[in-house]
């Protein structure tokens, strides 16, 4: 993955960029400042959650499929198991997807990623229990986007896949005995 931003190539889609990196930065930004305005730790939760779970609903549902022509979900099929569900766009239309606005999705995704586990370790330090909670559900979220897209951006889910799944979670299971 390049560091660098494709040179001369304008955000196809800037509006959509800058709500992916809104939600991000506001519940980053706010989990960082709210010791300094608030005293309540349940404010402090509930806000920076509920950004988190915004940031989480508009990377799945909207920068995801217009940045980088990526979408997952999940499904209860008739026998109601879980089924998860990936989709791609065809590689002829991901060739034309802008590479500014890709390299954007995807670096800030996994960004968002290492500052929440950074987070969790300072934390940890400094033994604060409630503060790990905070962290603990903002990171599921944002690894939770991570896994989806990169197996969407890996293919489609295949039967093999699916076997692996069953069969690792199996063996973890039956190890704990």
């Amino acid at each position: 993955m390049d560091l660098n931003p494709p040179p001369g190539e304008n955000y196809a889609n800037p509006r959509i960029c800058l709500f992916h990196v809104l939600f991000k930065a506001g519940a980053l930004a706010f989990y960082i400042l709210s010791a300094l305005f608030f005293d309540s730790f349940v404010i402090i939760f509930v806000v920076t959650v509920l950004l988190s779970a915004l940031d989480f609903w508009v990377v799945k549902n909207v920068s995801g499929r217009i940045l980088v022509g990526l979408r997952w979900w999940n499904e209860i099929d008739d026998n109601g198991e879980s089924v998860w569900k990936f989709e791609c766009l065809d590689q002829e239309s991901l060739a034309r997807m802008n590479k500014k606005d890709s390299w954007l999705f995807w670096w800030t995704l996994y960004l968002t990623a290492v500052i929440w586990i950074f987070f969790g370790i300072f934390s940890l330090i400094r033994f604060q229990a409630d503060y790990l909670l905070v962290v603990g559900v903002c990171l599921t979220l944002s690894i939770a986007n991570i896994v989806g897209f990169t197996k969407c951006r890996k293919g489609t889910y295949t039967h093999i896949y699916r076997n692996l799944d069953v069969y690792l979670c199996i063996t973890f299971f039956l190890n704990l005995k």
